[in-house]
């Protein structure tokens, strides 16, 4: 398998190459990290463990980007799974593939099919719309993977919101059978028009965090308001270490 560029932030290997990269041929899993995920996954260790053992590593928040740049003078480009998805659908188009949308409810999952036959017509396409519980049974996921081996996508879109659609991608990846298993959560609702994706003057600003927050500041001020503080403060703790720890090292060389 190829190896992608990366840079290492916060313990997480993030990618830094191209999307263009990215081979339908081969089975890689694909998640994205931000703020809210690298502190949920502090607490979590299987879910820090399926965001370090990612094939690709996306770095969907500009946290992450601001956190490279703060603690390494490093720059690396946000790619949102918005970007990820929009990508590899044109991929699909192009090579007359196919993609299983995994996640959300049945009437978003009609909403995306409707769109897709409009905007790519060439990509064939199925759904799976599994119960809504904190956990899955074992017959719960045995029926998944059913339907998904059972129409063998090129790419598998995985939309059960973070972290269990990183964790349960991670437990089962050698048990589906495509090529591309890609977690995007909130990109199902995006694409269905159920929810909608602050514009691209928010996105180029680095301030989508806050176009979300304010269109659902009920669901969304916890994930940028709570923990975005505890991201901070994470940050400046680990520079002021380093910086400890840089100016002991040259302590010691001139004494």
């Amino acid at each position: 398998m190829k190896k992608f560029k990366t840079s290492s932030c916060l313990g997480y290997p993030l990618f830094s190459d191209s999307l263009n990269c990215l081979n339908l041929k081969t089975k890689l899993v694909v998640n994205t990290i931000n703020q809210y995920s690298y502190c949920i996954a502090r607490g979590d260790d299987q879910f820090g463990s399926a965001l370090k053992n990612s094939d690709v590593l996306l770095p969907d928040g500009i946290g992450m980007v601001w956190a490279l740049r703060f603690l390494k003078s490093k720059k690396i480009k946000k790619i949102a799974g918005a970007d990820v998805h929009h990508y590899l659908l044109r991929k699909l188009e192009g090579q007359n593939g196919s993609c299983f949308y995994l996640g959300s409810s049945q009437s978003t999952l009609e909403k995306i099919k409707a769109r897709m036959s409009k905007e790519y017509p060439s990509i064939r396409v199925a759904t799976y719309s599994p119960p809504y519980k904190e956990s899955f049974s074992e017959d719960d996921t045995n029926s998944m993977i059913h339907a998904v081996n059972a129409f063998m996508p090129d790419v598998l879109f995985i939309g059960l919101t973070a972290p269990k659609q990183e964790k349960w991608s991670y437990e089962n990846k050698n048990r589906l059978n495509t090529q591309i298993i890609c977690s995007i959560g909130a990109v199902f609702d995006f694409y269905a028009g159920t929810v909608e994706r602050p514009n691209k003057k928010w996105r180029d600003l680095g301030l989508e965090w806050l176009g979300r927050l304010i269109k659902e500041p009920k669901r969304m001020w916890r994930r940028y308001m709570y923990y975005g503080m505890h991201f901070a403060y994470s940050i400046i703790q680990m520079k002021i270490a380093g910086l400890g720890q840089k100016n002991k090292r040259t302590t010691t060389a001139v004494t």
